[in-house]
């Protein structure tokens, strides 16, 4: 058995992005087997953060949106960024988010939802970080950036920042029921 505690922000949004780091750099010190951290950030700057606060201990993996998120052809995240964050031994991945993707193209074409609707607001139930944890576990275990089968922290947020972080084991698309979430460690509590 084992007592642990979980920091719970009092709402969510990009306001404790920095205490979020500093949380995971907390835990990052009493977790000798984690070897990954992948998180959410679409321009980059909480993955630069994160990899301020600690070091080069961990592969870091920045997941942002796929092209053409917030206007076709469009990139959310500058070159200069992706530079910055290759200079710090980031990877940054672009893709479909594993909870949507051309699924929502067709639901928003022709109304109704796609199972994966169910499995994203099943995990909103925690937090809107919390599913884009485990959408982006999915998505980099899918492009092979992270291993699956292998405890990591994934950390994801709403819109800006990041404000929820877990360990899980991730898995590739194919075996969804199969992730498990061992251990959160923030959210927002409402």
């Amino acid at each position: 058995m084992a007592r642990k505690f979980i920091t719970y922000f009092d709402k969510e949004g990009e306001y404790y992005t920095d205490e979020l780091i500093l949380v995971v750099k907390d835990k990052l010190d009493l977790a000798e087997n984690i070897k990954h951290i992948v998180i959410a950030s679409a321009t980059g700057e909480s993955a630069l953060k994160l990899a301020d606060a600690v070091g080069d201990r961990v592969k870091i993996i920045n997941v942002t949106h796929h092209y053409g998120f917030s206007g076709e052809n469009e990139s959310d995240i500058s070159d200069e960024m992706i530079q910055k964050l290759e200079a710090e031994g980031i990877v940054t991945l672009f893709g479909l988010h594993a909870f949507s993707g051309a699924a929502r193209g067709v639901t928003n074409k022709y109304g109704g939802y796609s199972p994966l609707d169910v499995v994203a607001d099943t995990f909103r139930m925690f937090s809107h970080g919390i599913k884009v944890a485990a959408e982006i576990s999915i998505m980099a275990a899918d492009a092979g950036l992270i291993p699956a089968g292998e405890e990591i922290i994934a950390i994801g947020g709403r819109g800006h920042g990041v404000d929820s972080a877990v360990i899980l084991t991730p898995v590739n698309a194919k075996n969804l029921f199969d992730m498990k979430i061992h251990e959160i460690i923030a959210m927002p509590r409402d």
